[in-house]
This record gives structure tokens, C-alpha cells and sequence, in this order.
């Protein structure tokens, strides 16, 4: 079995972690964050919309704004959209904010 390198340890400048913090300093972004980063696998779009009571363009601004602060990533699926959580961004953004 080959084994795979672990991934070079994400380091974030102050810029970026400001961005984050800006990005979650939103109670609905927390959220939504808590909610995909919940499951294993990426999370539909429409399951968002469902669980949120807000309207669809409110979900893509505050969508937006988590991935433009590199929390998550999108792709899409067809005319679906998933979303997936970037752990090493966000394990990064808690060691950083750890060090305070």
C-alpha cells in the first residue's frame, strides 16, 4: 500500500483570517457553516435551503460570503449546487485563533 504524504499544513496570513472572522461574525453564516460541515459527504444547496428560513437569495449571499473567506468550496452538480467544508482552512483559522 503507497502511502499518501500528509498534506502541507494550511498557514493563514491576517488578511485571510480576518476575512474568516468577518465571515462568521454572521450568526446565520455560523449556521450554515455547522450545517455542512455536519456531514461527511458535500451538502446540497437545496438541503440548506430547507433547513434555513430565508430566501434563496439570501442563502447565495451568505454562501458566497463563506467561500470568498475560503471556508468552503462549491461545485456544481448539473443545475445543483454542493458544498463542502475545507477543514484545513478552518482547523488552520482555529489554531490561529487559539493563539490569541
Amino acid at each position: 500500500m503507497e502511502r499518501v504524504p500528509n498534506p502541507k499544513p494550511v498557514k493563514l496570513t491576517e488578511k485571510e483570517f480576518t476575512k474568516i472572522s468577518r465571515a462568521l461574525a454572521e450568526p446565520r453564516r455560523f449556521q450554515l457553516l455547522q450545517c455542512i460541515g455536519s456531514n461527511k459527504e458535500p451538502t446540497a444547496c437545496s438541503t440548506l435551503n430547507k433547513s434555513q428560513e430565508i430566501s434563496p437569495a439570501t442563502l447565495s449571499h451568505h454562501i458566497k460570503e463563506l467561500e470568498n473567506a475560503g471556508l468552503i468550496e462549491t461545485s456544481k452538480d448539473g443545475k445543483f449546487v454542493n458544498i463542502i467544508l475545507r477543514r484545513d482552512v478552518f482547523k488552520a483559522y482555529l489554531d490561529k485563533l487559539s493563539q490569541i
